[in-house]
């Protein structure tokens, strides 16, 4: 028995899904516009139902709704012709998944959907099916050769995911959601960790190793051993920022200037810091100190630049393994 290259077989797989893709790219028309403006006005759910394969792809599509802010659900198809409906109401939106259109098990939730006035969307491949015919909004999806047996739900399920992310996407977009919002909905995980901000890990309060600028570096040289941050964050008497001293300036001072001690922080500090928004990403603040080969920033709110809330040290971020 000839020896069969399995890769060959991924190939055309993926080759068959990208022709899909292709062709539903082509077939994009203003009911997405219209789905995409019915999700981002809806005062209630977007609920989703399909059977079989579609059910499952519903079901992640829901997903992803409810993780950008936009409450949703997915509803099994069978469950709903047994008392399930009831969790539809009509300030809902629906969108039922069929790739013929004409599932038994959806003919119900037509019904219910239409007679209650509730918007439905319907993601289709038919024209001519009950679906298309039935709903408020349709967005047919191309028909495509399937990769198994051109049986097996393969390009058509690529093609119900990717409107459905097309259209999550799109709503996000749309709400002008940002990554602090996104944060808000995924506080776990590794994608909790990548979103966490300054704000998340800086040091606050006492633990800001603030000095005047008119005190001497012997004084200050004490303050910086006791802090254990390696750094001094310099203010003037209105408590503005000023400066930062690190301890490598400390070292290349001594090396330099036998009577360092005595000279005043503000003949020693670097003058206008390097400072960050407490709510930038943690990744941000990362990547500012790697490029500026620097250890820490000072850290403001808003607009007041100069007012220090809080220190983030680069230890503060890789201790929370953000990379």
């Amino acid at each position: 028995m000839a020896k069969m290259s399995y890769k060959n077989i991924a190939k055309n797989v993926i080759n068959l899904e990208i022709r899909a893709l292709q062709k539903l790219k082509k077939s994009l028309n203003k009911n997405f516009d219209k789905a995409v403006t019915a999700i981002v006005n809806c005062q209630s759910k977007v609920i989703l139902c399909g059977v079989g394969k579609s059910g499952i792809i519903a079901s992640k599509i829901s997903a992803t709704l409810s993780s950008i802010g936009t409450p949703s659900f997915s509803l099994s198809a069978n469950d709903c012709s047994h008392g399930d409906l009831g969790s539809i109401t009509k300030k809902d939106i629906l969108i039922l998944i069929s790739y013929s259109g004409n599932s038994i098990e959806l003919k119900n939730i037509i019904n219910y959907a239409n007679r209650n006035k509730i918007l439905l969307i319907g993601i289709t491949s038919k024209k001519n099916s009950d679906l298309y015919k039935n709903s408020d909004i349709s967005l047919v999806t191309p028909e495509v050769k399937e990769a198994g047996l051109d049986m097996v739900p393969t390009s058509s399920t690529i093609n119900q995911l990717s409107i459905g992310d097309a259209l999550a996407v799109s709503t996000l977009k749309r709400k002008k959601i940002n990554n602090l919002d996104f944060k808000k909905f995924h506080p776990s995980g590794s994608l909790g960790e990548k979103l966490k901000t300054v704000e998340d890990l800086m040091l606050t309060n006492n633990k800001i190793p603030f000095i005047n600028e008119n005190i001497s570096m012997i004084k200050a040289l004490k303050i910086m051993t006791d802090k254990k941050l390696g750094t001094l964050i310099v203010i003037n008497k209105k408590k503005y920022t000023t400066g930062i001293i690190t301890d490598g300036q400390v070292r290349r001072l001594n090396s330099k200037n036998p009577n360092w001690s005595l000279l005043k922080v503000k003949n020693v500090m670097t003058k206008n810091p390097i400072k960050i928004e407490k709510n930038t990403l943690a990744t941000k603040a990362l990547s500012i100190m790697n490029e500026n080969k620097i250890t820490s920033l000072c850290v403001f709110d808003g607009k007041k630049k100069s007012n220090t809330i809080g220190i983030i040290h680069v230890h503060n971020i890789l201790e929370n393994k953000i990379y």
